[in-house]
């Protein structure tokens, strides 16, 4: 049994991000290799703050699954429910730049590791322990994670606690986007806070930012909704309250990797420390919420990588207070 409280626990993948530096003269690159999956960003950024937070998900026992678990327990994440197997290899994603500059994402996941979490591996008393219950869409694609995924969001459902979910859309991974479609909208079924992508929405709805937030809530029974919208910050809404928060300005960004993730577990964490239900927030409260987490997700991208881009509370604040 997990006798510690928890704040947060998350659900899926932990992968290595392999970052193109430079090509040689045929076209292959030199990668740097960079701990990667949102939910352990989206963690890192809780933790950072204070959460104490937990990843529920799976590694190979090769020498990435032991590094990323590593990782995981240097930024004080519990990772009593990683599951290491022998059988698969750790999950790897390569980005390289085609002619135009444009990022290209290669999967080496036939299986991966990530996908082949099965219900029965997950630590329950994690998430028993916790008060919130995260998710996203890359343990959806394949069997068993999503059988897997399925059973340990009812499983949270039952015990009352709060779900969190982003859609994070990779195309890429799926064989088809219709099925993408049904398994983005059963998450948002499913969820209470959702932050999603100004892309997605459009990808689910053909929908603009305002409309697709407003019929998120009216559709799905979500409470609270963050549209993110890259450069132009984010757009909140709830039962109650609505606006839009500009990113964060007059910075260099070097790397955006993560920043979405960063921003969601900065948003939760701000919303954990209210203390109130969701679709109870004010505006003043939702834009105090959301400009922390446009702050530290804009921070993230003046540094390389998503776990080892995370600021600290303190350079928020004095950033915020700047």
């Amino acid at each position: 049994m997990h006798d510690m409280k928890l704040d947060v626990v998350a659900l899926g993948e932990l992968l290595i991000d392999f970052a193109c530096l430079e090509t040689d003269r045929d076209g292959y690159p030199t990668m740097a290799a960079h701990p990667g999956g949102a939910p352990a960003n989206f963690l890192a950024a809780l933790t950072k703050f204070g959460a104490k937070t937990a990843l529920l998900g799976k590694v190979g026992t090769d020498a990435f699954g032991k590094m990323l678990t590593h990782t995981l327990e240097k930024s004080g994440i519990d990772t009593s429910g990683i599951v290491a197997a022998d059988d698969v290899f750790t999950t790897l994603a390569f980005v390289t730049f085609d002619e135009n500059g444009d990022r290209a994402f290669s999967f080496s996941r036939k299986p991966g590791a990530d996908t082949c979490l099965t219900f029965g591996e997950l630590n329950l008393s994690l998430i028993d322990a916790a008060q919130v219950f995260h998710f996203g869409t890359l343990s959806l694609t394949d069997e068993p994670a999503r059988s897997a995924t399925y059973q340990a969001v009812a499983y949270a459902k039952e015990r009352g606690k709060l779900i969190s979910y982003d859609p994070n859309l990779r195309k890429p991974l799926w064989r088809d986007l219709e099925e993408a479609k049904d398994q983005l909208i059963w998450g948002l079924s499913q969820a209470d806070v959702v932050k999603i992508s100004d892309e997605e929405v459009e990808f689910l709805f053909g929908l603009g930012v305002e409309e697709g937030a407003r019929h998120i809530l009216d559709t799905f029974g979500v409470k609270l909704v963050f549209v993110t919208c890259g450069a132009q910050g984010c757009y909140f809404r709830n039962a109650v309250a609505h606006g839009h928060v500009p990113s964060l300005s007059g910075i260099q960004v070097i790397d955006t990797t993560g920043a979405g993730d960063i921003f969601g577990g900065s948003a939760l964490w701000k919303l954990l420390s209210l203390s109130k239900a969701p679709q109870t927030l004010t505006e003043a409260e939702l834009t105090d919420v959301v400009r922390f987490a446009c702050t530290s997700a804009g921070i993230s991208t003046t540094r390389s990588g998503g776990i080892s881009s995370v600021p600290t509370y303190a350079e928020v604040l004095k950033r915020m207070d700047a």
